[in-house]
């Protein structure tokens, strides 16, 4: 009769080889962890440069789309209503995390969620429009920038900041210039603290600030109709109320110079800009988001601000509007339209 034999090492060796060789089923597999980021963006589409620009960011970073994120994106058209029942749908749906952009979005996701983080991006000043939280022995700017508390940080665009260098770039572009209106929503405290500080420093471009508060459409067209040959115009850095928009359309039919916030209207004709490049924006933003999403809390990641400020100018525009580009605006431009 046989007996049996106990195996040598070897042949346990060789027997861990072959089952070492037998593929595991995926579902036995450790599953990779997958995000869902709603996105509140007070945009026309969904295709916003610093949507993109927060992709790229998180490719470059190791998080590729429909491996390891998805997006939920919803635009909003600068409505605030929209945008408040935009974030809270995207709550109740269970995303892991929030990307607004604008206070109007940034405050909306604010109110409908005190648990899941939010990144916010081109808020031109957070402190100001009250987004951050602060105690007793925390009330200064830096202090809140540096410790923003409870859900929320993310990307200041500096309105408050470029608002004189936006002056600056009209005078130097139009050396004749006296007067300039900004025309700002009545309720975007981001927006009034910028036309404070533009009317602070105006006096030393030789400038005099009309500061237009608006609530609706039709006090913007109103407001646009009062300008004077001469006169120019501060677009806000918020979409809220399409204003930036009519004041692009205004500026074109009635050849009134205006500066905007960003190149992307400058693309679209208008005459020149100063401030955040908006995809670049979003790449910044997609380091926040990535520290999050491995499990840094919110609170522990100081508010940062836009680092690349890009110069535009629509030569084509120049052009119709008979303004002559000094050459040195033309080498300080990052971007110039043809």
């Amino acid at each position: 009769m046989n007996r049996w034999r106990r195996p040598s090492i070897w042949g346990w060796i060789a027997v861990g080889a072959m089952l070492g060789s037998i593929p595991i089923p995926a579902e036995a597999q450790q599953a990779r962890r997958f995000y869902r980021i709603g996105v509140v963006n007070d945009a026309a589409s969904a295709s916003h440069p610093t949507v993109e620009g927060l992709k790229a960011g998180l490719r470059e970073l190791g998080l590729e789309e429909d491996r390891d994120v998805t997006f939920d994106i919803r635009f909003t058209k600068g409505d605030t209503q929209a945008a408040r029942a935009q974030a809270a749908s995207l709550v109740t749906e269970g995303v892991d995390l929030l990307f607004t952009s604008h206070e109007g979005s940034t405050q909306a996701a604010k109110d409908v969620t005190q648990r899941i983080p939010i990144i916010f991006t081109l808020v031109g000043n957070p402190v100001a429009a009250n987004l951050l939280a602060s105690t007793l022995w925390e009330t200064s700017t830096a202090a809140r920038l540096s410790r923003p508390g409870a859900n929320l940080t993310g990307i200041s665009s500096l309105g408050t900041e470029l608002a004189p260098k936006r002056l600056e770039t009209l005078k130097r572009l139009i050396p004749t210039l006296r007067r300039v209106w900004a025309i700002y929503h009545a309720t975007d405290p981001s927006a009034l603290a910028a036309v404070l500080k533009a009317q602070e420093t105006a006096p030393f471009f030789q400038l005099t600030l009309i500061a237009k508060p608006v609530f609706s459409p039709e006090q913007v067209a109103q407001v646009l109709r009062e300008l004077k040959p001469g006169d120019a115009v501060l677009a806000p850095d918020s979409d809220a109320l399409g204003i930036p928009a009519m004041i692009l359309e205004a500026s074109l039919s009635s050849r009134v110079p205006a500066i905007f916030p960003t190149a992307v209207w400058v693309a679209r004709g208008g005459l020149v800009s100063y401030g955040p490049d908006y995809y670049a924006q979003g790449i910044q933003a997609a380091r926040l988001v990535a520290k999050i999403l491995r499990g840094t809390q919110p609170q522990d990641l100081p508010v940062e601000g836009a680092d690349r400020i890009e110069m535009a100018v629509n030569l084509k525009t120049a052009a119709l509007l008979r303004v002559k580009v000094p050459s040195k605006v033309l080498l300080r431009a990052d971007k110039l339209e043809q």
